[in-house]
């Protein structure tokens, strides 16, 4: 991964366990709230740096869309195809290799774009964004960010992810921390994108995007 040009090395194992051990409630807690949020049940869906495929799976779950795993990792796209087996979505669900920065799908044939933490490892930002307003079809919404669910789990996985990395409170602070609102109004708006809405409370932070 990158984060700011600069090159992130992750071990994809580790990578996939955390988000099986530590961030597992969280999952089904965003789907609903992504649900809530955009209305969006049916048609097709983009998870955005999906890792094993997690907040995706947990959305196809409780809606009819049809879920677009998107990551640039081949590695952890394995990982979410056997998810994907395992949660018996072969109909529903598949891979796309790629990047953020080029989404390898037509114009407009998105109807929901979802993102969980990949946004921090953007490297240009307001690329991603106008990738993900171009593929997105009319009326149809993304939902991007790095919540936890609600802050009660925030804290557990504060506290749990603090004794594994000790700058796990530093970056939090830095990607969502009270700056982050304003960095993101000003990165959509260079992108040309006008109809957003950006969310920061003890969760997290979400940002919903219509068109």
């Amino acid at each position: 991964m990158e984060s700011e040009g600069i090159k992130v090395e992750i071990n994809v194992e580790e990578f996939d366990r955390v988000a099986r051990e530590v961030f597992a409630p969280v999952y089904p807690v965003i789907a609903e709230q992504i649900k809530q949020k955009t209305g969006i049940t049916r048609g097709t869906c983009l998870d955005i740096g999906c890792g094993g495929g997690y907040l995706g799976i947990a959305l196809a779950g409780i809606t009819e869309l049809f879920i677009y795993l998107f990551d640039k990792s081949p590695e952890m796209l394995e990982i979410a195809t056997r998810n994907i087996a395992g949660h018996g979505l072969q109909k529903r669900a598949r891979t796309l290799l790629g990047d953020v920065h080029e989404i390898p799908l037509k114009d407009q044939s998105v109807d929901l774009v979802i993102s969980r933490g990949s946004i921090f490892f953007w490297e240009n930002q307001q690329k991603a964004f106008q990738e993900i307003y171009r593929v997105l079809a009319p009326k149809g919404a993304a939902f991007i960010g790095g919540g936890f669910g609600n802050a009660e789990l925030k804290k557990l996985i504060d506290a749990r992810m603090g004794q594994k990395d000790r700058n796990w409170q530093e970056r939090i602070n830095k990607n969502i921390g009270e700056n982050a609102v304003e960095t993101f109004v000003k990165t959509l708006g260079t992108a040309g994108i006008s109809k957003f809405e950006i969310n920061r409370g003890e969760a997290g932070l979400w940002i919903t995007i219509w068109k």
